[in-house]
């Protein structure tokens, strides 16, 4: 009894000089941010704000926690998922606390990196300062800065992660904001059949009704769905028709110019096919009925974007054949290793 009460003594101080010593030398981990060849450059200060290994980390603990939000239940990824290029599947307008509704769909998260605003109506220019507008919207999260400082300062795991994360090694809510964009700068989508067939990859060769779509969407949809990342980050009246119930006036909500009204952002057309429903408020279930909406459902007024009132016509003039191949090539933007990326992934 004796030789191991002194074996204990030994040994127990030992192992946990050893675990505060590795506490200590933990060196943390630069990630490679790698743009994509095919690629515009990044819009995100990257040497700002480095990616590393236990910044991702604490980013992603941070988007899946449901303990940011007033109810306890209400995460980032609940109105985002992976599967569904982050966005919420099958819910025309998201929910948040206590099952509130709000006015429009949840956009995709992918490539925010290469993104210079964000939002619908473009309310925030950072993807630093983005995600208080979840955060804090009593429609979504509700939630309380001080009471998630408060939570993360009384959680151990959050203790250990910001002193790794961070140089100075404290729970502010400007180290959260840095991690969540730490994790969404790493969300990048471009592995897909399209990708492939841009950078002349295996697995790149597009069928004959693909090809032909994408001669269709160059000549009809690529002025607003401007390179491989599918957007030029305008924003755009594409002629929906107002909902009177909710009045969306878009872009103008922010900027409250008139020449603004019912605008809102181009999405990106990444992943697009697992993403229904479409537009700002989810109206419509298919793709389908999104080029029927282009082809014979634009409704005129004073914002109406240029391209969609050519010679006096209003629309894009578009076959049932050619509706089918457009489709065809919008499912070769579908990525299937990023709808499948484990870092990404809460469990």
């Amino acid at each position: 009894m004796l030789k191991l009460r002194y074996f204990l003594c030994l040994v127990v101080p030992l192992l946990i000089s050893c675990s505060d010593s590795e506490e200590k030398q933990y060196v943390n981990v630069p990630l490679d941010f790698t743009i994509p060849s095919n690629f515009p450059s990044a819009a995100y200060n990257i040497e700002g704000n480095k990616p590393t290994e236990k910044g991702f980390e604490l980013g992603k603990k941070l988007f899946y926690d449901g303990r940011l939000a007033s109810d306890g239940l209400v995460s980032c990824g609940f109105c985002h998922l992976q599967a569904n290029a982050f966005t919420h599947h099958g819910h025309t307008v998201s929910h948040g606390v206590d099952n509130a509704t709000g006015t429009r769909n949840a956009p995709p998260i992918q490539n925010m990196a290469f993104q210079p605003i964000f939002m619908y109506d473009g309310t925030a220019d950072n993807l630093d300062l983005q995600p208080i507008i979840p955060l804090t919207s009593i429609i979504e999260m509700n939630g309380d800065l001080n009471a998630i400082l408060a939570m993360m300062k009384g959680d151990k795991e959050y203790q250990k992660l910001f002193s790794q994360a961070f140089e100075d090694k404290a729970i502010t809510t400007e180290n959260m904001l840095k991690a969540l964009s730490q994790f969404m700068v790493m969300m990048v989508s471009s592995n897909s059949k399209f990708d492939k067939f841009r950078r002349s990859e295996a697995g790149g060769i597009l069928t004959a009704d693909e090809s032909s779509g994408y001669e269709l969407f160059k000549t009809n949809c690529a002025s607003c769905h401007a390179t491989d990342l599918m957007t030029d980050n305008s924003f755009r009246n594409n002629g929906l028709a107002v909902n009177p119930k909710v009045n969306d006036v878009g872009r103008y909500k922010v900027t409250e110019k008139a020449s603004d009204y019912y605008k809102f952002k181009v999405q990106s057309l990444r992943n697009v096919e697992v993403t229904a429903p479409y537009m700002h408020d989810g109206r419509f279930g298919t793709l389908e009925a999104v080029l029927n909406h282009y082809e014979s459902g634009i409704v005129d007024s004073r914002t109406l974007d240029p391209l969609l009132k050519k010679d006096g016509k209003l629309g894009i003039a578009l076959s049932q054949s050619e509706k089918k191949q457009i489709i065809a090539f919008l499912k070769t933007l579908t990525d299937t290793q990023y709808l499948t990326d484990k870092r990404f992934s809460e469990f």
